[in-house]
């Protein structure tokens, strides 16, 4: 009896040393051909990923779209390796396929309706119709991969299917041609959120360059402009603050009914950029109850490497704690991104550092626990998502603001009789 409790109890250390050979390798970070030094971390940061959907506020393949294929599609394969395309493969702006998305782990997606500012006051409204056409019709090709979603509730059926949900943004309040008729309708087309301005100002909101321009006035959000911001909390669409003013940022913190979201920018104090938020405007998104979606640019981030977005991530916790934070990769829409986060295949990655509390050059911080990590995932903006649409049911009874854009608003900013625009003159009533 005693030589089989001691044969037994061999066993039983021996399978334990084994579980443990086995375990190791696998709770690595990396395999040998990563840009991330292989690390072991209890938490094994990725498998948050299984639990929870990874968000991502914004991608601008529907751009590169546009750019490469001028939104003919019928041929085009995006399950496929686009890194081996003759067109695409090239591109220093191409990080986006659904392998490499699968790989990712990405569980939801904010596929973004661009059009430049170029096209403000011309075809704007036209060419962003175009653009969630193709963002439906691509979403549409690919069912057994893709799922198309306008809810919180949306995203977790489409995450418990194992697809990936597929969300419609605009970027830039140009698209909507200063009409909240246009508004609506993007929200009836399935807009989940709009930014507010891109890179240009619109007659009822100044955009984030405006903050380098020494002597410039500025107008903030105009008070029509407000009407926007209130049309937004009655629809349910989600106010995006990337890419505004400072002024901007604490105008529609002070007047917006819901939290907002900042889709992709990064931290000011870390990087003086113009396109990143300051200290005291995150504080102010704290009593919002919103969240920042941290861009990997590295024009906005200071570097390029993934350590870069890290010291973002760390520091924005810092002031926010870490019920504010999430990712907004800006895939496909830049032309440099972060040794160690070069495609939408990285998240992982940057998960498993997050986790182990460990920089890339073997610097430590305090690792993010599993549950700040399930947070920044997903959790955040799903309750953020959640309360917009609360704010939605609340005011199911408000009728639609719908108060033309005084001419005025055109003087002050420079624009007014624009030959485009052929109904001008009603705006002077």
């Amino acid at each position: 009896m005693a030589h089989k409790k001691t044969l037994m109890l061999g066993i039983l250390i021996v399978s334990a040393l084994m579980a443990v050979a086995i375990a190791v390798p696998i709770a690595s970070n990396t395999g040998p051909d990563s840009d991330v030094p292989a690390q072991v971390n209890q938490l094994f940061g990725r498998t948050v990923l299984d639990e929870v959907p990874l968000i991502d506020g914004h991608n601008d393949l529907p751009w590169n779209l546009y750019n490469f294929e001028r939104n003919r599609i019928n041929n085009f394969e995006l399950n496929s390796d686009l890194k081996a395309h003759p067109v695409w493969g090239p591109s220093t702006s191409s990080h986006t396929d659904i392998p490499r998305l699968k790989q990712g782990k990405v569980g939801a997606q904010f596929w973004v309706a661009y059009v430049s500012c170029g096209n403000q006051y011309k075809d704007a409204v036209e060419r962003t119709l175009e653009q969630i056409d193709v963002i439906k019709r691509i979403v549409r090709k690919y069912p057994e991969h893709l799922q198309y979603v306008t809810s919180t509730d949306g995203i977790m059926e489409a995450f418990r299917a194992g697809k990936i949900g597929s969300l419609i943004a605009v970027e830039g309040g140009h698209s909507m041609d200063s009409r909240l008729a246009v508004l609506r309708m993007y929200y009836e087309l399935g807009v989940r959120y709009m930014t507010l301005t891109h890179s240009c100002n619109t007659p009822w909101a100044d955009a984030s360059p405006i903050d380098n321009q020494n002597g410039a006035t500025l107008r903030n959000v105009t008070v029509w402009g407000r009407n926007v911001v209130w049309e937004m909390n009655r629809l349910g669409m989600l106010i995006d603050l990337s890419h505004v003013s400072y002024g901007v940022m604490m105008d529609v913190l002070e007047n917006t009914k819901a939290p907002v979201i900042f889709s992709h920018s990064s931290s000011h104090t870390v990087f003086q950029h113009h396109r990143n938020v300051q200290d005291d405007v995150l504080a102010k998104l704290v009593e919002n109850n919103g969240i920042i979606m941290v861009n990997f640019y590295t024009g906005f981030i200071g570097g390029r490497s993934i350590n870069n977005v890290i010291t973002h991530l760390n520091h924005i916790k810092s002031i926010t704690g870490p019920d504010h934070i999430g990712l907004g990769g800006d895939f496909d829409g830049v032309d440099d991104v972060p040794v160690g986060l070069d495609d939408v295949s990285k998240y992982p990655d940057l998960f498993d550092l997050l986790a182990d509390g460990s920089y890339t050059n073997g610097t430590t911080f305090t690792p993010w626990t599993r549950e700040d990590l399930r947070k920044l995932a997903g959790e955040n903006l799903l309750r953020v998502f959640g309360e917009v649409e609360r704010v939605r049911d609340s005011m199911v009874d408000v009728e639609p603001y719908e108060d033309l854009i005084p001419y005025q608003d055109f003087v002050d900013a420079g624009v007014a009789d624009q030959p485009c625009m052929s109904d001008m003159d009603i705006h002077k009533d």
